[in-house]
């Protein structure tokens, strides 16, 4: 069926128009295949659109599988409060109860971190590490191992900065405390206990179903992206491949009180509830919980997490006290924004919620040269200029190097975005593909600009 087939096919006008937005959005992004479910009034309406890859081309449909990248990290945070409970975890414990060799750059930090700080990203070392460990039992262990590598950028719990290298520290706690690997340990514990028969976490598993195929986007035009996957030491920061169903399914269990579909207790509703509870302030309007990212839409709690990976991307937002939810899966290396725009197209055509506006501002130029500057971070810098009166970003990524790298190439530089400021110190890009992204600048005591937190990463300024 083609997109205007499967477009006609849609009963409910809601979910048709919402469906219209994807078509459009794939269309000027350069998206090959998206799923895309939204949960209201306890019914579900799903839709496959596009292709599973531009190569060898199979129908999206809503058995197909993808990759959910970060959104895994709520998984890992589920298993860990199921332990809490079970009393083998405690969230303020030091981590070195379960982990008595662990090192890190700043010993202070290594003797004082607990789970709070890694679930809610206050840990303050470098972020982002995607090093290969091999396929074995032991891979997230060597890892670990390692992580004493990364510098200390921050003291313990006062800097908010996205970081997946903390939770290789929550999965590693998770195979210590069960005593089993990783992906054995969350199978027990959340996969199948939620009856999500269509999550997965190995290429193995995944090969005999269909799957989407991630893909990078030049002037417009998708290719495929390689390798396919990540490393398994990586599966408890990004790891989950899961149909939209699944997704679903798992939405309406962080909805609830804790039970699984069939009745059986699995966390307390208060174990729930602190997962979705603002703890500190993250990026922008938003407030990070165990987790999950938190904000208010017209005073409607939403709790939402994103995902992204070689050429995939994934978005799941939802409105607990409406029971709403809305997933959206996307192939492409210019997924995000649209997973951006259709989780808020949702929002405001089932709920009339908008999320928090940013209204750019009309700036005169030496209002704006305080911002112009370098700003670097371990995977990714940042170039802002003054052109044509306006403030110009160019985005530039890096991958470390090392013999225990995985052989992937860094993803495509993007062209130059044009931003603004909307608020002191607060920018939002205007330009796909990452239109509507939101950053903003830290400064020290003494009111000088040091750092730029973007793409939730935290850049130094250089120079």
């Amino acid at each position: 069926m083609t997109n205007r087939d499967i477009l006609e096919s849609i009963a409910d006008s809601r979910f048709r128009r919402l469906c219209e937005q994807v078509v459009a959005g794939m269309g000027r992004l350069g998206v090959p295949g998206v799923a895309v479910g939204v949960l209201h009034e306890d019914k579900e309406y799903i839709a496959g659109l596009g292709v599973t890859s531009v190569e060898h081309p199979l129908s999206v449909t809503e058995d197909t599988l993808f990759q959910i990248g970060s959104i895994t990290k709520t998984f890992t945070a589920t298993a860990i409060m199921r332990l809490v409970e079970m009393g083998r975890l405690q969230l303020d414990a030091p981590l070195r109860i379960y982990l008595p060799d662990l090192c890190l750059a700043d010993e202070t930090v290594a003797a004082r971190v607990t789970l709070r700080h890694i679930l809610t990203h206050t840990g303050g070392w470098q972020g982002d590490y995607y090093y290969e460990f091999g396929q074995g039992d032991d891979a997230l262990a060597k890892l670990v191992a390692k992580m004493a590598e990364l510098p200390q950028l921050a003291p313990l719990g006062t800097v908010w900065s996205y970081s997946n290298s903390g939770f290789y520290l929550a999965g590693r706690v998770i195979e210590v405390a069960t005593g089993k690997s990783y992906d054995a340990a969350l199978k027990e514990l959340v996969l199948e206990p939620l009856g999500l028969k269509m999550s997965f976490l190995f290429a193995q598993d995944v090969i005999t179903y269909r799957f989407a195929v991630g893909h990078e986007v030049l002037d417009k035009q998708p290719r495929v992206a390689r390798p396919w996957g990540v490393p398994r030491a990586i599966a408890p920061v990004g790891g989950i491949i899961c149909t939209i169903k699944d997704l679903l399914r798992y939405a309406r269990f962080h909805m609830g009180d804790g039970t699984a579909s069939d009745g059986t207790r699995l966390t307390s509703p208060e174990s729930l509830a602190l997962m979705q509870t603002p703890l500190y302030p993250a990026s922008g309007a938003e407030m990070i919980g165990l987790s999950w990212f938190i904000t208010t839409a017209d005073s409607h709690k939403v709790i939402r997490h994103g995902g992204g990976t070689n050429g995939q991307a994934a978005e799941l937002k939802m409105v607990p006290a409406d029971k709403f939810a809305v997933a959206v899966l996307a192939n492409s290396d210019t997924g995000p924004g649209l997973c951006s725009e259709v989780s808020k197209a949702a929002l405001k055509h089932y709920l009339d919620l908008a999320l928090p506006e940013a209204v750019p501002l009309d700036l005169p130029e030496e209002r704006l040269i305080p911002y112009v500057g370098r700003y670097a971070a371990a995977v990714i810098t940042c170039e802002i200029s003054l052109r044509d009166g306006g403030l110009v970003l160019q985005v530039t990524y890096t991958y470390q190097s090392g013999p225990d790298k995985r052989d992937a190439p860094p993803p495509q530089s993007l062209p130059p975005l044009r931003i603004a400021l909307y608020d002191e110190d607060k920018i939002i890009v205007l330009d796909d593909p990452m239109k509507d992204a939101r950053g903003e600048f830290l400064r020290d005591s003494d009111g000088r600009i040091t750092r730029l937190r973007f793409r939730l990463r935290v850049l130094a300024r250089q120079g």
